[in-house]
């Protein structure tokens, strides 16, 4: 297999790991990754109620980071800020196959957008819980976005309890923004109900191909799931 080049890189709030085939790739995704919050955030200055709201916002024409964020948010029926990881990814990896590579992978946060030529294995993060990077997932077909939310160890909104909730569908951004939809209805004494209705939401969002739910150590799952893989949770 072709050496692969990874890279952590911070700028601001955005904590991600990047993995190219190619050095080039990695700049491009730095460089995608700046420019794109920057205009966000200038957007945002003049918008601000397009960072505070809970709801669905018209899409704007530009820029395109928050064009892509409100259509996925209108998706999934949360507010915008729901799909700022994921978009970010996206954008970012768009701009690596730009710069010629054939395997572009970004984690932001924990939401992954990955188009790859060979299998990528991604863990399940799921704070102080047992199985919380002991077990994950080998993506095989591209493009793909990854995204979990969870109710009781990340610091993104979600007003559910699940320790995890994850979703995958083609895009990172969509996935983002499904993933707090589907968090946000997993709560409840009784964890079989609270997973169904997890699931339910996930079905109902246009584009969501697949959803991994774990609550109170019970796991449910619905439609298309990558292969799920053992992690060594001490390896580098």
């Amino acid at each position: 297999m072709t050496d692969l080049y990874k890279q952590a890189f911070t700028y601001k709030d955005s904590v991600c790991t990047l993995i190219a085939d190619k050095q080039e790739g990695i700049k491009a995704a730095e460089d995608s990754i700046r420019q794109n919050r920057t205009q966000l955030e200038e957007y945002i200055i003049a918008h601000p109620k397009f960072c505070w709201t809970l709801k669905p916002l018209p899409a704007p024409e530009k820029p395109i980071t928050a064009n892509l964020m409100a259509k996925a948010a209108e998706k999934a029926n949360v507010g915008p800020m729901a799909a700022v990881a994921g978009v970010l990814s996206d954008l970012a990896v768009k701009d690596m196959l730009a710069a010629g590579c054939e395997v572009a992978v970004v984690e932001n946060g924990g939401e992954v957008s990955a188009f790859s030529k060979t299998p990528i294995d991604v863990a399940l993060a799921a704070g102080d819980e047992e199985l919380s990077k002991r077990f994950g997932f080998r993506l095989t077909e591209f493009p793909i976005g990854v995204a979990t939310s969870s109710g009781r160890f990340s610091h993104a909104l979600s007003f559910g309890d699940a320790e995890a909730a994850t979703v995958f569908c083609k895009e990172a951004g969509l996935a983002d923004a499904a993933a707090t939809a589907v968090g946000n209805e997993v709560k409840g004494e009784d964890f079989q109900p609270a997973i169904e209705c997890g699931i339910k939401v996930a079905k109902s969002i246009n584009g969501v191909e697949g959803v991994f739910i774990l609550y109170k150590g019970n796991v449910g799952t619905w439609g298309k799931i990558p292969k799920m893989i053992k992690i060594d949770p001490t390896a580098t």
